[in-house]
């Protein structure tokens, strides 16, 4: 089985040091979560392995290739066909439909929209309605469901439940967690919701600029 990521020695810094020597990776069907208090590097760490921010050392391989070697088209396919990022806040566009906003991404990626996808986040019956007469919930489970329709291969969620109800998390873990196994892919959470974190394969701590 091929690794889906593998990031080795990485260390970051802003003003003060964030973490060192952090090595992590990730198989399919599998899912990890980071887990540390707020200033952490818990972001950061995503957004290194998930193309967004080149580390002050260390490597990151994604699906076999040394990332931070490529050039940058390959880097923007690989975010358009390959990977997924799920943010707290949802970035929709007010102006159109939820259904409107999954098919952007869809078409960029060449898939189409998953109307299964759409029943087990429970939007199908608001998917028509504009973003603005949604809920907080219903638009984060449209952007979510914005994700899922490319298919990507590895999902990199960063604080993806975070404005949601204990119910409406949970059942947004449950759908992350289908698609890993349905897919063949995988999950890098990141989250102060230990009772989610506790749900994936493997929780890591961030403290203390060191990775447990």
């Amino acid at each position: 089985m091929s690794q889906l990521l593998k990031a080795t020695n990485l260390s970051h810094s802003f003003d003060t040091l964030l973490f060192e020597n952090v090595d992590i990776s990730l198989n399919p069907k599998e899912s990890i979560s980071i887990i540390g208090r707020s200033g952490s590097g818990k972001s950061t760490l995503l957004h290194i392995c998930s193309s967004f921010l080149k580390p002050n050392e260390g490597s990151v391989e994604l699906f076999g290739g040394d990332l931070y070697s490529q050039k940058q088209t390959y880097i923007e396919a690989l975010r358009r066909y390959d990977i997924g990022i799920i943010f707290q806040f949802h970035y929709l566009f007010k102006g159109m439909s939820g259904l409107e906003n999954i098919n952007i991404a869809t078409l960029l990626s060449g898939e189409e929209i998953d109307n299964e996808i759409l029943k087990r986040l429970q939007i199908e019956d608001c998917i028509n309605h504009k973003i603005g007469e949604l809920s907080g919930g219903q638009q984060q489970r449209v952007s979510i469901a914005r994700v899922l329709s490319k298919k990507p291969r590895i999902i990199f969620a960063d604080e993806p439940t975070g404005n949601l109800d204990n119910q409406t998390a949970s059942l947004v873990m449950d759908v992350l967690l289908d698609y890993i196994q349905e897919y063949n892919a995988g999950l890098m959470l990141v989250t102060h919701d230990t009772n989610l974190a506790s749900r994936c394969d493997r929780t890591y701590l961030l403290e203390n600029q060191s990775l447990k």
